[in-house]
């Protein structure tokens, strides 16, 4: 089984995977010299690392610590978008993200990710925080959805819209 195949042999694969894709020469971590490979464990590694901050943090929500689930659920938050470094770069991610196509999404995500603070530190309301959150998750998936080619019209069909 030496010469396995899938969609996610990433050595087998050589040169069949454009290092144009995803991987363009101005990420922040090209001064480390990374592999392809060490990129994408880079990516998974914060993605993972974010999820479980942002679950801990709302494990804390349930428990009534406003300001523990705002912080860590911030940060996981954060951890996760700066996964996105490895493969693609922050300056092409910015600029990716305030295109005319997901700037109101990005204003949304990221206001979100504020009036979380809010609600958990001025406020102090467990159901603001949660409402937020909600809203957070919702702007995240219509920019995620941006990405993929008819993606938000066919969302809006199922929805009637």
């Amino acid at each position: 089984m030496a010469n396995s195949k899938g969609w996610f042999n990433l050595e087998a694969a050589g040169g069949a995977i454009p290092d144009t894709q995803f991987f363009e020469g101005d990420s922040a971590f090209k001064f480390l010299g990374l592999t392809r490979t060490q990129r994408l464990y880079g990516f998974f590694g914060c993605l993972a690392a974010g999820f479980v901050l942002s679950l801990l943090g709302s494990i804390f929500l349930f428990l009534g610590s406003l300001a523990s689930f705002a912080i860590l659920y911030a940060i996981g938050t954060i951890i996760s978008l700066i996964g996105t470094g490895f493969l693609i770069g922050f300056t092409k991610q910015l600029k990716m993200m305030f295109k005319p196509v997901r700037v109101v999404a990005t204003i949304v995500f990221l206001g979100s990710i504020g009036l979380i603070f809010v609600g958990a530190f001025v406020i102090r309301s467990d159901i603001l925080c949660i409402i937020f959150v909600i809203i957070e998750y919702l702007a995240y998936t219509w920019y995620t959805l941006s990405y993929i080619p008819y993606a938000r019209t066919a969302v809006l069909k199922v929805f009637g819209m």
